[in-house]
């Protein structure tokens, strides 16, 4: 998702640009080191163990056809749940998001299959994430939560389907077209699986809930409870012919095992003692070879955690990946565990097993991906590489959200990504690799850099505002959160960002989400001005070392400050974002802007736009200080939402005129350095937005393939380059 050259930094990466298996149509292609985030259903193809697919919890998802050396990411509008290879058509994969999606050349395009595209009336966005339904009528089945494929015919789907109040089993014999109920289910299916073995004419099915499975078969439909109280977390399944069966399971309570179709189950027992299980994953064609994933495993003096295999269908097991506080020689893994250590990634969340080799298995965490083609001898990174010579450099899977690209303004090589989870990342070779670039940082700062700011006078000066809070301002960090509690502040960095020190003093513990630097101040005495989420707006006068709240005039209680402009007359503005937890208008928290005439001194409201109580982002004309650009979230009214896109004022706020609502989920608009007639916007609308008249007229920009996008930057060096 980079390049034209192009270059572009999502909620997920950066995106640049260059013919190779990383590269987005548009020109577009992925910057970072890669990983970082939570990553889930390693899905490997029967017909070629190098074509993997694999999910994240943030819309994207990725395929790689050269076994993970490469990836590349699409989107299909929402969190995929899980992915299935046709086991005949070489070519075809599904995957389920807010419908079923069928591709059939190798994952370069997807057609919706379910819901029927004729019956679809609309994509609802209501909730504050923009997250998306699709309504449509008739839909019998809901949400599909498991899929099989006949493996003698493709055009025979069995789909497990339906919610906490209704759930069956259909099947289609047409490709999806058409659907029948089969029968009906107690509860809400995990897992569904065809014996392959099994008569043509009379098919066995097994279907996995959290407490029960269910078979049916030419003898009728059987309902087994299963052996944990606790409820299952995940389950797998592999057949050898001849009514030979595996069927593992995990559960708060322990590992589980069926050798007989799955009437009845014992325990797995792993070496030592206290072990909790994850994930667990088998061959669907070698199911005497399993792979579980476990933590808290007490032996030998030490707790571990890892992966442990069985070759006898769960009777003995063998810790294949053992790690505690040191790597293990065997887990060769890429920047993580050298910069934050072996637990950070956990143990897997999700593995998995090629049908056709044992041997090949995947393991998904909270920040990797690694794989064994051995039989758990070696596992390797497939999320990062080494650069020959340099840092780390990604191999297009790339999962966390980023706030921007930064550039060193005496260093055209120096440049700087903020990420959530993983802090701040540096380059010293123009992005060709990246190092982490948080020594220093407060450890309970670290997981999120916000933003940072360099002086333009000072060589290798530079701040940071870092916070333990995520995501913000998405409510689903505040909502259950006290925001007293929020962990974080301001770090200074002499050195170019190699190192860092705090320089809050005077400053509560915050979120603290956006810094600004007064440009007119004297480099011995810079103004700084700080959001603090939660608390307001601070100001220092001395470089950071000292810092005071400023928040006369602003009048909600925990003031939710967000975003900070200045205008080139000196005038400041503020954006306090939303608190409506449900997006709605008329709330006592909602969204607010305020500016201030006096350095922060004082603040007075802007009135927004009628119907605005979700402003994202401020940008101000450079030439024209009343000429304001502003970037808001909807309200959740009907099915797309009111409220939002990008309104403009050539007043310094007195009216405002709505130049784009197509999008309503608009996270910021930014200024083009070289022409401030050329503007750009992005949302999570899987929209990128130029503007060539001064936010007049909007067209989207092709090739950012993701849903959630913060913003575009330009290349304050290279025309024509932009990152997303």
């Amino acid at each position: 998702m980079h390049r034209k050259l192009f270059r572009v930094v999502v909620m997920l990466a950066l995106f640049c640009s260059v013919a190779s298996a990383t590269s987005r149509p548009g020109g577009f292609r992925v910057l970072g080191p890669g990983g970082g985030g939570a990553m889930f259903n390693p899905t490997i193809s029967p017909h070629d163990p190098n074509t993997v697919l694999i999910s994240c919890d943030m819309t994207g998802s990725y395929i790689t056809h050269d076994g993970g050396h490469t990836w590349r990411m699409f989107n299909l509008r929402g969190t995929t749940r899980f992915f299935v290879f046709d086991p005949l058509a070489p070519h075809t994969m599904y995957a389920e998001t807010i419908g079923l999606w069928r591709s059939t050349d190798d994952g370069e395009s997807w057609k919706l299959v379910y819901p029927r595209p004729s019956s679809v009336d609309g994509v609802e966005m209501s909730s504050d994430h923009a997250d998306e339904k699709v309504l449509a009528r008739p839909n019998p089945l809901g949400a599909i939560a498991a899929l099989a494929i006949d493996p003698a015919d493709s055009r025979t789907l069995d789909a497990a389907a339906g919610d906490k109040d209704a759930s069956a089993l259909f099947v289609s014999h047409d490709y999806g077209v058409s659907w029948q109920k089969e029968a009906t289910l107690p509860e809400v299916p995990r897992h569904l699986w065809v014996d392959p073995y099994s008569p043509r004419a009379a098919r066995t099915l097994f279907i996995v809930g959290t407490h029960f499975v269910v078979t049916k078969s030419a003898t009728g439909i059987r309902k087994s409870e299963l052996s944990s109280s606790a409820g299952v977390t995940d389950s797998t399944a592999g057949f050898a012919g001849q009514g030979r069966s595996v069927f593992y399971g995990t559960s708060q309570e322990g590992g589980f095992v069926s050798r007989d179709g799955a009437v009845s189950w014992q325990p797995i027992v792993l070496p030592g003692t206290g072990a909790r299980v994850r994930a667990v994953a088998t061959s669907l064609h070698h199911p005497e070879t399993a792979y579980i994933s476990y933590s808290h495993l007490a032996l030998g003096g030490e707790v571990w955690h890892g992966v442990a295999k069985t070759i006898d269908a769960g009777r003995t097991w063998k810790l294949a990946w053992k790690e505690s506080m040191a790597a293990a020689s065997n887990v060769h893994d890429a920047w993580i565990t050298p910069t934050f250590g072996t637990d950070w990634g956990e143990n897997p969340l999700m593995l998995g097993v090629a049908d056709q080799d044992p041997n090949l298995c995947y393991g998904t965490d909270f920040g990797r991906t690694l794989a064994t083609a051995d039989g758990g001898r070696n596992w390797y990174a497939k999320y990062s590489r080494r650069v020959p010579g340099a840092e780390w450099t990604t191999t297009g899977l790339d999962v966390t959200s980023d706030y921007g690209i930064f550039f060193d303004p005496f260093d055209v090589k120096r440049q700087f990504i903020a990420y959530t989870d993983i802090g701040l990342f540096r380059s010293e070779d123009a992005g060709r690799s990246w190092s982490s670039s948080i020594y220093g940082v407060p450890p309970k700062w670290r997981n999120t850099t916000y933003w940072i700011v360099s002086d333009p006078k000072v060589r290798g000066r530079i701040w940071s505002v870092n916070s333990g809070t995520h995501d913000l301002p998405r409510p689903k960090m505040w909502r259950h959160t006290l925001v007293e509690s929020f962990k974080g502040g301001v770090c200074r960095s002499d050195d170019g960002g190699r190192t860092w020190k705090e320089s809050n003093a005077g400053m509560k513990e915050t979120a603290a989400t956006h810094i600004l630097l007064d440009p007119t101040s004297p480099p011995q005495a810079r103004v700084l001005y700080v959001a603090a989420f939660g608390q307001g707006v601070y100001k220092s006068s001395d470089g950071g070392a000292t810092w005071n709240l400023e928040n006369t005039g602003i009048t909600q209680k925990e003031p939710f400050a967000w975003r900070l402009a200045r205008a080139s007359d000196g005038t400041l503005y503020v954006i306090v974002a939303r608190r409506s937890e449900d997006g709605s208008i008329g709330n006592d928290g909602d969204g607010a802007l305020y500016k201030s005439l006096d350095g922060a001194e004082t603040w007075t409201p802007v009135k927004l736009p009628a119907g605005v109580n979700g402003p994202n982002g401020l940008a101000i004309d450079p030439r024209n200080p009343q000429q304001l650009y502003l970037a808001a979230w909807a309200r959740a009214i009907g099915t797309h939402g009111m409220g939002g896109g990008i309104y403009i004022s050539n007043n310094g706020g007195k009216t405002w005129k709505n130049t784009l609502d197509r999008d309503q989920h608009v996270y910021a608009v930014t200024i083009s350095t070289r022409n401030p007639d050329v503007l750009y916007a992005a949302g999570f609308e899987s929209s990128a937005w130029r503007s060539f008249d001064r936010g007049e007229h909007w067209t989207h920009i092709a090739g950012p393939n993701f849903k959630w996008m913060h913003r575009v930057i330009v290349d304050p060096v290279t025309p024509g380059d932009i990152y997303v």
